[in-house]
Order: C-alpha cells, then sequence, then structure tokens
C-alpha cells in the first residue's frame, strides 16, 4: 500500500531492472545510431561527379555548332559525370555561374589551351572534381587545362565550410532548446496558451541565436564576410525556429520519440545530404535529391548566397524553411492539450444535521427547548 492507501502498478520488466518501456527506448537509439552510420558512410564513401551543371563557350570565330559538339562529347564521356549546356557568350556563362545555375564554366580555346571557370565559394570538391574531369578529357585530345577561381572563398573559410558548420550550429540549438522544453515542462502543452507561450520563447531564442552565430562567423573569427551581418542574423534566427517548431510539433504528437524523429531528420539524412564536405553534385541520388528540403541543406546554401553570390538561392531556401516553421507552429497549437482531460469536480458534501442533545442534568430538556408543564 502506498502512503494513499492505493497499490502502486506494478512495473513491466523484461529484465530486473529494465521496463518494456526502456527496452524501446533503447532499440530506438540503437536504431538512430546504425543509421547514422550508414547515412554518412553511405553518402561519403565514394564521391562521384554525376551531371554537375557546366557551361561550354566555343572559341571567338569558331563554327556554328562548335559548342554544341563540345557539349555532345562533354555530355558522352563515361558515367556521365557532366551536364554541359552551350552559352553564346562568356560573359553569360559567367553570369550562370553567379547565379548558381552551373558549377563551372568551360571556355574552349582557338588553340590546344582550354580554360575553366570554378566558384570555390560553391565548395571545393566541386571545382576539384571539376578539373579533374575536364583534364583527363582535355589529355585524350592532346589539349591543355588552365583553372581560375572566379568566386573564390573568403581568406578565412577553408575550403567554403564555414557556411556549413554555420547552419549545422544553428539546426543544432533549435532542436536542441525545442527538446529541453519538452523534457522539463512536458511533450505536450496542456492548453493552447501554453503551446504559444513556448513558441513565443523559441522564437526569442531564435533570434539570440541568429545573431550569436552569425556574429562568431563574421566579426568575431572572420571566417564569413562581416558586411552580412544583418542577413545572416535573420535567416539564422529563421533557421532555428523553423527547426525548433518542427521539433515542438513531433514532441506534441509523438511523445519522446518526436526528439528521436527529429534527431533522424536533421542530422542523420540532413547533415549529410546538406553540401558542406562534398556539394549535391558529389553525392548519391538519394542524398542530393533531400538536401534541399532539409533545414541543414537549405541553411547552408542560403548562408552561401548571401555571403558569396548575392542573394541567389536564398529565395528557395527561406521558402522552405518558412514552410517548416508555419506547419510546425500550427501542428504545435494544434495538439496542445490534446488526450489531456481535466479532472472531474469534486460535488459539494452536505453538511449534517446537527442531532439534539441533552443537557448534562439529567432529566434537563434540550437548551432552548420549554420544559413540559
Amino acid at each position: 500500500m502506498s502512503a494513499h492507501g492505493q497499490h502502486e502498478a506494478p512495473r513491466r520488466e523484461l529484465l530486473p531492472g529494465v521496463t518494456r518501456r526502456a527496452a524501446v527506448l533503447v532499440v530506438g537509439v540503437l536504431l538512430l545510431q546504425l543509421g547514422f552510420v550508414l547515412s554518412y558512410v553511405g553518402a561519403f564513401h565514394a564521391p562521384v561527379p554525376r551531371e554537375v551543371p557546366l557551361a561550354v563557350v566555343a572559341p571567338a570565330g569558331a563554327p556554328a555548332g562548335t559548342a554544341e559538339q563540345l557539349v555532345a562529347q562533354l555530355d558522352g564521356l563515361p558515367g556521365r559525370p557532366l551536364d554541359a549546356t552551350a552559352h553564346g557568350s562568356e560573359d553569360d556563362a559567367r553570369q550562370a555561374l553567379a547565379d548558381r545555375d552551373v558549377d563551372g564554366v568551360l571556355l574552349a580555346g582557338s588553340g590546344s589551351q582550354d580554360t575553366l571557370l570554378v566558384a570555390g565559394a560553391e565548395g571545393g570538391a566541386v571545382a576539384t572534381a571539376l578539373e579533374q574531369v575536364l583534364t583527363q578529357a582535355d589529355a585524350a585530345q592532346q589539349r591543355t587545362l588552365t583553372t581560375t577561381d572566379v568566386l573564390p572563398a573568403g581568406d578565412g573559410d577553408a575550403r567554403g565550410l564555414s557556411a556549413f558548420y554555420l547552419a549545422v550550429g544553428w539546426v543544432v540549438g533549435g532542436y536542441l532548446v525545442a527538446s529541453i522544453i519538452g523534457v522539463s515542462a512536458g511533450s505536450r502543452p496542456a492548453t493552447r496558451g501554453r503551446a504559444g507561450t513556448r513558441l513565443v520563447a523559441l522564437a526569442l531564442y531564435a533570434l539570440v541565436s541568429g545573431l550569436g552565430g552569425a556574429l562568431i562567423a563574421g566579426p568575431v573569427l572572420g571566417a564569413l564576410d562581416g558586411g552580412h551581418t544583418l542577413e545572416l542574423t535573420l535567416f539564422g534566427a529563421l533557421l532555428v525556429f523553423a527547426v525548433g517548431a518542427a521539433t515542438a510539433a513531433l514532441q506534441v504528437w509523438t511523445g519522446l520519440v518526436g526528439i528521436g524523429l527529429a534527431i533522424l531528420a536533421f542530422v542523420v539524412l540532413g547533415n549529410p545530404s546538406a553540401g558542406g564536405a562534398y556539394p549535391a553534385p558529389l553525392l548519391p541520388p538519394f542524398w542530393a535529391a533531400i538536401g534541399p528540403w532539409l533545414p541543414p541543406g537549405a541553411g547552408t546554401g542560403a548562408v552561401r548566397g548571401i555571403v558569396y553570390f548575392d542573394g541567389a538561392g536564398v529565395g528557395q531556401a527561406v521558402a522552405v524553411l518558412a514552410a517548416y516553421a508555419v506547419v510546425g507552429t500550427a501542428a504545435t497549437l494544434l495538439g496542445a492539450g490534446r488526450g489531456i482531460t481535466a479532472a472531474p469536480t469534486p460535488e459539494p458534501t452536505p453538511e449534517p444535521t446537527p442531532e439534539p442533545t441533552r443537557d448534562r442534568a439529567a432529566g434537563a430538556p434540550p437548551a432552548g427547548r420549554a420544559p413540559a408543564r
């Protein structure tokens, strides 16, 4: 018997001290761990260029159709590492590179010398892969290749990876703060008002987090151009809030399991596909396809767009994260109080009517009552 006079429900244990719930959680952690290994090793173990967008410009004064012939030759390389398109002028091709429509520009020379223009700010791995593929192709035709980085990463941004690390830091902060709130205060708020309070607190945290990340990566460390502090702050706040709202919604509807689902989406799948170490053209098709639609990939691409490409590609990332924020907020508010019933109000107990008493003196009538005559 407990202190309240009630029997405690026996715990269902598989082993002494190991409940069924604990066993299920351990199995879930094991699956996440194996999924982490599968996702990271699967994405990174054999990077191969797959249809890397390449602009091709024929030499000045070349016969009509020369660029198209070069495109056909490059597209026909074994394994199809390139997806070439003909451009009428070098200026047009350079603009396509600046707009992030292509990852490289091949300027075919009138002699035996070709020039490759790359954007190192997009990630050094793609530039290296393009150079290797085109060097081999030129060597087969007794030609030489010179590579020029026309949009390089900053001096403090080695191989353009700072954008990835900044985005991942914001993502981690978003799902961690939502997880901590859920664990400490309950996965499912009792009312929509309480859910709204949590979301407001999350928004304030996101703003501070966005500012902190922008200052550290910019003016403090000099990894990214400090002239974009405001833009990075606002985008970082959106990224943190979007991830936090989505994590909160998962917890509201699935409980503690929601934290695992957030880790699965944002870490196990999101980080390898984000385009950090290896951008999308070097990833297997599955990771290349999901990357832009998950917060780490959207964040990495947008930070690079803000800092190096005059905002190119940022609009799509903002739309993706706004969708996470809106759906997460709506799902959190709709799920608040779900399955929680108010305790019934106890009915008032009527006060007992006092029974007549007799005076202590023998034979005395009750007080306030006249003696019989």
